[in-house]
């Protein structure tokens, strides 16, 4: 079977933001000055991002939303950025979030619905027909049912990419910074069936144990050297990333160690901050795909996190790959140092 195109699967989320003054205090009351609505999640934001970036390559959605309003504005991003969308199973409610962005602070506060996502099960992929080269899913710790127990596997998840490892297909995660005693019990079975590990580094400090920052909270190489390679006896077949506002480190199939510097921003260039993990997934995605190596990957995904900077919401920022690399090249003759 040839393989051709990269699915991402997992969470589907509409936001619904509401701009306020001031978060007000329990019992109180504040004004909601302005209201917008914009998609979420993994499949959302990292798969929008991909079919932006490489709108020659197939992009296949999977997951669930609801049969309201909701579900019909999911499915029209993803008709707008041509993604195959027949793997998008409808039931239940949409899974959204209430985003309250205070415009005196610039603080958000966040309240999730799982909806329908919680329900996206194995049973909702057809694996006997998954003929894509990378399968991707996000995000664990936030897919309530693929994230319960599995007496052989540890978790549902684990098994399901299991099913599609032996399918054919190189397999890729990506999860949320949730506070906790989780990690251990949810992420580290499903590691052991990852090709591809893309994660920022609280992540990677709570999946491994290894706290991989200084007192500041700036990652420090060696540390991060030591939960790359943590993550790769955990089972990371393929490469082990972690991304974070600093840089991105890597480690590969080989052993090799790559890291990338992140570009330093001037005053006013940062647009938004939503969704720039899930841009610089997208554009390590893109490199293993296109069969890059782990120096190229870093690149390609610092490159699509830089252009996520520069769009309020998660995706309306990107541009192709080429224009995304030439923007990352020319950057520093653009924006010279002071």
């Amino acid at each position: 079977m040839k393989r051709e195109g990269i699915a991402f699967a997992g969470n589907l989320i509409v936001d619904h933001i509401k701009t306020i003054d001031v978060l007000p205090n329990r019992s109180e009351l504040t004004k909601i000055i302005d209201v917008m609505d914009s998609t979420g999640g993994s499949v959302c934001n990292s798969g929008m991002d991909f079919a932006i970036l490489a709108p020659d390559i197939p992009v296949r959605a999977l997951g669930v939303i609801g049969e309201d309003k909701d579900g019909d504005l999911v499915l029209s991003r993803l008709e707008k950025h041509h993604m195959n969308a027949d793997g998008v199973i409808r039931r239940g409610v949409t899974s959204f979030t209430d985003v309250f962005a205070e415009n005196s602070t610039g603080c958000r506060t966040f309240f999730q619905y799982g909806g329908g996502g919680d329900t996206f099960d194995i049973g909702d992929v057809d694996v006997e027909k998954l003929d894509v080269k990378i399968f991707h899913i996000g995000y664990l710790l936030l897919l309530n049912t693929l994230d319960q127990e599995d007496p052989e596997y540890g978790t549902r998840m684990a098994r399901l990419l299991d099913m599609v490892q032996k399918q054919g297909c190189l397999t890729s995660i990506d999860m949320v910074s949730e506070n906790g005693n989780r990690w251990e019990k949810v992420v580290r079975p499903a590691l052991k069936y990852v090709d591809y590990l893309i994660i920022n580094e609280l992540e990677a400090g709570r999946a491994t144990g290894i706290d991989v920052t200084d007192e500041n909270g700036n990652p420090v190489e060696e540390k991060v050297k030591l939960a790359l390679q943590k993550l790769k006896e955990l089972g990371v077949s393929r490469w082990a990333v972690i991304h974070a506002a600093q840089g991105a480190w890597g480690l590969d199939e080989q052993g090799h160690f790559a890291y990338e510097p992140s570009k330093k921003l001037p005053k006013g260039f940062i647009k938004g901050t939503v969704g720039a993990g899930d841009a610089f997934c997208a554009g390590a995605l893109l490199a293993a795909y296109r069969e890059k190596d782990i120096h190229e990957a870093l690149r390609y995904g610092n490159a699509a996190a830089l252009q996520c900077l520069r769009g309020v919401s998660a995706t309306d920022g990107m541009c192709s790959l080429e224009e995304a690399l030439a923007f990352y090249q020319d950057f520093d003759k653009m924006y010279p140092r002071k």
